[in-house]
């Protein structure tokens, strides 16, 4: 019962929110995009329920877990049954350097960068550039990267390279539909800032939680699981509302420990188990603090993540 109460106040109110998008057009666009943030509030409710429905715990039926998983995957633009197999690669090997590339933010060592050439180095400083991964990199991902055939060569299984083009033939249809209804342009001025601003969102989430300093990353042989669920994810600890438009993902370490967990069963895990209290804590403001250090190389002498400039002050300016 919880999962259909949560389809109907995500669904609901996203749509909801389009048709006032629409109507406001007529009045003021800066109206729009205010309404904008409200909307991609709820379609990062939607996400949520695809991730849940991708590790089988939305539903108890696995049926209707990728029937509902591949109607979200359209209206977020992320390919249902790719994006699963792919995220669950990230499950397995969370905090495993030899085994990074699955779904995670790219994240070398500081020997690894010291190595690399002139330009290796320029594209992964500008991958790790908060204006490229919160700005440009999010519309890229969500509305370029997933599409056939760019991310054909990455569908590990055929049903995940059928899910590609299913989704896509979805997208166009839905395009097409609401662009009859109500114009290509018009379309496009509701759609593109609330992908950019849910994407963003989901991209600062995503970042914050797995790349904070003292992070876990370790090499296979001493790579452990459980240590990378509850020391490499944090429990962000968000305001209410924030909390309950991201569903509950903030408390990332019990996602990572047990992804059959749903998203409306986690905050009870969290307040009956102390032991998922004891771990590492985020809050908004530390999790700016984060973005603003630009923690971007792991550093294997002091088991923790460095920036750029301390990279260069502590080894390469020797």
């Amino acid at each position: 019962m919880a999962s259909i109460w949560q389809m109907i106040n995500s669904f609901g109110p996203y749509l909801v929110m389009w048709a006032l998008m629409y109507f406001s057009l007529r009045y003021s666009y800066l109206l729009t995009l205010a309404l904008s943030v409200i909307a991609a509030g709820f379609l990062m409710r939607i996400f949520i329920i695809q991730h849940d429905c991708g590790h089988t715990s939305f539903f108890k039926d696995r049926r209707w877990n990728d029937r509902v998983g591949f109607i979200c995957g359209v209206l977020t633009m992320t390919p249902y049954e790719f994006w699963r197999t792919g995220h669950a690669m990230h499950h397995a090997t969370s905090g495993d350097l030899d085994f990074r590339g699955f779904g995670d933010v790219m994240t070398k060592t500081v020997k690894e960068y010291i190595a690399a050439t002139p330009r290796e180095k320029l594209y992964y400083r500008m991958y790790r550039n908060p204006l490229i991964m919160f700005g440009f990199g999010p519309l890229y991902m969500f509305i370029i990267n997933q599409r056939t055939p760019f991310a054909m060569k990455y569908a590990t299984t055929r049903k995940a390279a059928r899910g590609l083009i299913y989704t896509d033939l979805a997208i166009l249809a839905w395009v097409l539909v609401m662009s009859l209804l109500m114009g290509f342009q018009n379309y496009l001025l509701i759609q593109l800032p609330i992908a950019l601003i849910a994407g963003t969102i989901a991209v600062w989430l995503f970042y914050v939680q797995h790349n904070f300093e003292d992070t876990y990353w370790r090499y296979h042989p001493e790579w452990d699981y459980t240590k990378a669920a509850l020391e490499g994810s944090s429990y962000f600890k968000l305001p209410r509302l924030f909390q309950w438009f991201t569903g509950n993902i903030g408390l990332h370490h019990i996602h990572h420990l047990s992804p059959r967990i749903p998203n409306y069963m986690l905050e009870k895990c969290h307040e009956e188990n102390p032991a998922f209290q004891d771990v590492p804590t985020l809050t908004l403001s530390t999790s700016i603090k984060i973005l603003l250090n630009k923690l971007a190389l792991w550093d294997e002498d002091q088991d923790r993540l460095i920036s750029f400039e301390e990279a260069h002050r502590l080894y390469l300016s020797r």
